[in-house]
């Protein structure tokens, strides 16, 4: 693994319980604490590298016909309100 030219001492606090847990995965992994920091920060930052999936909205048609082309706004709003008071 590259670890580039030069290092940076630096300060970082987190929960015991994470702590804890990071050191165990370093242990099992059999590498240094540092290294699996060094690691996450990697994935962490080429993640916000990377173009985000585009958003697309889902198809929301359904079965038929849809309203016919002729309709003005008002046939279109009688048809809604249809038997609702109007």
């Amino acid at each position: 693994m590259d670890m580039g030219i030069g290092f940076v001492k630096t300060r970082v606090e987190i929960s015991d319980s994470l702590f804890q847990e990071a050191r165990a995965c370093a242990d099992s992994r059999a590498v240094p604490f540092r290294q699996l920091v060094e690691e996450g920060l990697r994935i962490v930052t080429q993640k916000e590298r990377q173009p985000r999936k585009q958003f697309r909205r889902r198809d929301g048609a359904f079965g038929g016909q849809g309203l016919p082309r002729e309709m003005s706004w008002v046939d279109i709003r009688k048809t809604i309100y249809k038997g609702h008071g109007e």
